[in-house]
């Protein structure tokens, strides 16, 4: 059975949110064992992506860039890159775990209200409320998983730095959304990392070249990194734009709210955590949230009864 675009989009969205899933506890172990601090492995990413995706457009068909979507591909960068990772970073050092993931689950919205706004797509009670809902699921997992459990004090800056990276990250994806029709993801992967890299190496390169990985023999904290740079990297961010192809912002913003759920299943199935009904109820109510705002009717799907109507008459 062929499967239609919108379940290819959402099948290559819940891989790459599995990958950024598994990718939170493998970069808490290297920062917690001060192999490399946060902003030295956002450079790294940036840098690693760069140079990745620019090796690989050698063997691939040649696309001429517009000159307008140039400067869509260095805002898409600047927000989906360099402030969605950087503001993250910088927030979860100030903030708390809980809060930081709570304040994550804001993600939708934001998608939500600038797709209203830049692709005039329609706000239906259906995505509102599978927003609403899939939020609700995702806040309740993070708090009842650690009750008794309390992370550092929260902090307003940091909280806002969370907040601020959520917004970058939606403005991203609904910037760039419709470059990710014209363009392979490739071409549009090799010009963001490079300005990303460009616009963060006078700043952090230091947090790179003084970092103890390199002074040390150890080569599992380098497997970690190397998942990190060619996993949550380079496969995923090429993967985004083919998902962005087939389904809208809203719907590829609502799968950030599995990675608790993910990171849970992960951690049961280690040893490291526990099932318990307070994550089934949890997981129904995320799956919920992804399924109503996945069925909702886009633009395109109103457009297209909008014409058959006309048509009839």
């Amino acid at each position: 059975m062929r499967l239609t675009p919108k379940q290819e989009g959402n099948i290559i969205m819940f891989i790459v949110i599995c990958v950024f899933a598994i990718n939170i506890p493998v970069n808490k172990y290297v920062y917690s064992h001060g192999y490399l601090s946060s902003f030295g492995m956002t450079l790294m990413r940036m840098s690693f992506g760069g140079l990745a995706f620019w090796f690989t457009s050698l063997f691939t068909p040649k696309e001429k860039v517009e000159k307008k979507d140039m400067l869509i591909l260095f805002v898409g960068g600047l927000f989906g890159m360099v402030l969605n990772q950087g503001l993250f970073a910088y927030g979860l050092s100030r903030t708390s775990t809980i809060d930081a993931s709570i304040i994550t689950t804001a993600g939708p919205l934001f998608a939500m209200i600038i797709a209203a706004i830049v692709l005039k797509e329609p706000v239906t009670a259906k995505k509102v409320g599978g927003v609403v809902v899939g939020a609700a699921g995702a806040i309740f997992l993070v708090y009842t998983s650690h009750l008794g459990h309390p992370g550092q004090e929260a902090d307003m800056i940091g909280n806002l730095s969370v907040a601020s990276a959520s917004f970058s990250y939606a403005f991203y994806l609904v910037i760039t959304r419709p470059l990710s029709t014209k363009y392979s993801p490739i071409t549009l992967m090799k010009w963001m990392f490079l300005y990303s890299a460009i616009i963060l190496s006078p700043i952090f390169y230091k947090e790179i070249t003084e970092a103890p990985l390199f002074t040390q023999k150890d080569i599992f904290p380098y497997l970690l990194v190397g998942f990190t740079l060619v996993g949550a990297t380079f496969f995923t961010y090429m993967m985004i734009p083919l998902a962005q192809r087939r389904i809208r912002p809203t719907t590829i913003a609502m799968y950030n709210n599995l990675q608790p759920l993910i990171a849970s299943f992960i951690a049961i199935s280690v040893g490291m955590d526990k099932f318990t009904i307070d994550k089934l109820i949890a997981g129904i109510l995320i799956f919920v949230g992804v399924y109503l705002v996945t069925a909702s009717k886009s633009k395109a799907d109103l457009d297209k009864e909008v014409a058959e109507v006309e048509n009839k008459v």
